[in-house]
């Protein structure tokens, strides 16, 4: 993981147009480059995140709570977490290398919370509060926290010998307090090769998995946001100002909550996603960017609400966490000519951040992901020969650099079979490269369904399905849905003899998974296609699905 990996190696076989070497058949990343501290200084994410504050500290907000109006000034911001970290040393005991579970709503203290326990190296591992019970057990086996940090509403759903702390709590308010800075025993020394956090994906296939990224992970993908706006062609009035409509436990969110900070920037936080009162917050506080997911993307192309607030200020919508259509994306340009909708690529195995458009010139690429990030090498590979292959033919997206993961928690087989000897990482994602060195994300290889940005594994749901007493079989699919994205869809064979209805189905999914998992599409079929190993058919069921009428779904 040095600082090579952030230019293509100085070799006449690297097509300056496409990044693409034509001896190694491998992509280099057309950014610019990226210094990286060298990875064996002693240096947390944190602390790297904060060196590019400036001194005297940025006199806008840090965070601004959407709801109450609330704000934390950069200056409160850098105090709080020192005086929190302190506190969780001297009065919560914890140290380097303990995992902290988090399930909490959006608030303004998440930021603060992660900061503290990220500086102190304690490891991070934060999960959706809208999980079930079960899903959350699961995770907690997987992470296994010393201390879970949640709210009064969150705090049922973990198990009785978990020590909590609540965020909304008396003693949690006690934890800023400045005395806590004298009480407190000097923090650990935190290495960039120690695991920072541990994020909840489903990987390629089967059950959650815990993705555990380092500290150099972060470094290497914040050094890469610093670069990139350095070089960019001219500076912006003012410090930006991003709401986040994205949740903090998901990989997208919490790379934000740092590259926000890192570039000094102000970021709006809204507890409860609603849409009037996102439109309300862009006018009231001049937001200048939102990240966001392509269903949001939609409903300000098609809303009539959006018409009755002032949203002058916006200037760039930054996409991701799922595909963004070619006609959506055109659509919402004719609507908002002065707002850039930048598209980018990646996982939470690649620290969210693999590659994005840049500038309006690139956003006008409509239906690529960018290029790809500093640091980062990529192949694409053919998924039955193995043969890398050049710009413009299509196969496996594998990723290679400081930003991929260590890998996943406790579970060496998935681990491996997603990194190879070499450091590879196999996305699982259909794709190409174009001659200019843009990626396109035709389809996913692995089985996943995106809906909403949310990752939902299939199989999970079979499983489910298949408990069902009255249900012989069952298969799901992503069906295409304009505002999710992908919806799960299922085929059902009944037992003989059962009336087994589409309603009873969603509900028996819906009352023992969270809400993005539920089953929002039902079809009744005979039998379910399989391959003559077992493995079901589902290219045969998604072209099903697309013959049958709406009203039948």
């Amino acid at each position: 993981m040095a600082v090579e990996t952030s230019l293509p190696p100085a070799s006449p076989s690297v097509d300056p147009r496409s990044g693409f070497c034509h001896e190694t058949k491998t992509f280099h990343s057309l950014r610019p480059a990226a210094p990286l501290p060298d990875e064996n200084l002693p240096l947390s994410a944190v602390a790297y995140t904060l060196s590019f504050l400036p001194s005297p500290l940025p006199s806008n907000s840090a965070l601004i709570d959407a709801g109450t109006g609330a704000a934390i000034s950069y200056p409160e911001f850098v105090s709080r977490v020192r005086t929190l970290a302190a506190s969780l040393r001297s009065r919560a005991g914890l140290s380097k290398g303990d995992v902290a579970f988090v399930l909490s709503p959006t608030r303004l203290d998440v930021p603060l919370l992660y900061f503290a326990l990220l500086s102190l190296g304690v490891v991070v591992s934060p999960a959706n509060p809208l999980s079930t019970a079960a899903e959350i057990s699961h995770q907690i086996r997987l992470s296994k926290p010393s201390v879970a940090f949640a709210t009064a509403a969150t705090a049922d759903k973990l198990p009785s010998d978990l020590p909590i702390i609540l965020l909304d709590s008396p003693r949690f308010r006690s934890f800023l307090s400045t005395a806590a800075l004298a009480a407190a025993p000097p923090p650990a020394e935190v290495s960039q090769s120690d695991t920072a956090v541990i994020l909840y994906s489903s990987g390629t296939t089967g059950r959650v998995k815990g993705v555990v990224l380092t500290h150099r992970n972060f470094v290497a993908l914040i050094a890469g946001f610093h670069a990139a706006r350095e070089a960019a062609e001219a500076p912006t009035e003012g410090p930006s100002v991003a709401l986040f409509t994205i949740p903090l436990f998901h990989v997208f969110g919490f790379f934000m909550a740092l590259r926000t900070v890192a570039l000094g920037e102000t970021t709006v936080m809204m507890e409860r996603f609603e849409f009037g009162a996102m439109l309300r917050a862009v006018e009231r506080h001049r937001v200048t960017y939102i990240p966001v997911s392509p269903p949001l993307v939609v409903a300000m192309a098609k809303s009539d609400e959006v018409d009755r607030y002032d949203l002058s200020s916006l200037r760039l919508v930054a996409c991701g966490g799922a595909p963004l259509g070619r006609e959506v994306a055109e659509r919402f340009t004719a609507r908002f000519p002065n707002i850039e909708v930048v598209q980018g690529y990646g996982l939470t195995e690649s620290t969210g951040g693999a590659s994005a458009t840049m500038g309006s010139e690139e956003s006008q690429k409509y239906g690529s992901a960018g290029r790809l990030s500093a640091c980062l090498e990529a192949k694409i590979v053919d998924p039955t020969t193995g043969e890398a292959l050049p710009p413009g033919r299509r196969g496996e997206l594998w990723l290679r650099g400081p930003i991929i993961m260590k890998g996943y928690i406790g579970d060496a087989e998935a681990t491996a079979s997603t990194l190879d000897s070499e450091g590879w990482l196999k996305t699982g994602d259909l794709c190409y490269f174009d001659q200019d060195g843009f990626i396109f994300v035709v389809d996913r290889l692995k089985e996943l369904i995106k809906y909403k940005a949310y990752q939902v594994p299939p199989a999970e749901l079979e499983h489910l399905l298949q408990s069902h007493p009255e249900i012989a079989d069952a298969a799901v699919i992503p069906l295409p849905d304009e505002e999710a994205g992908q919806i799960p869809m299922a085929f059902i064979v009944r037992q003989p003899g059962s009336s087994l209805t589409e309603e009873q189905v969603m509900n028996f999914v819906a009352k023992q998974v969270a809400p993005y998992k539920k089953v929002r599409r039902v079809a009744f079929v005979s039998s379910i296609p399989k391959s003559a190993a077992g493995k079901i058919l589902r290219r045969e069921l998604i072209n099903h699905a697309s013959t049958i009428p709406a009203s039948k779904l």
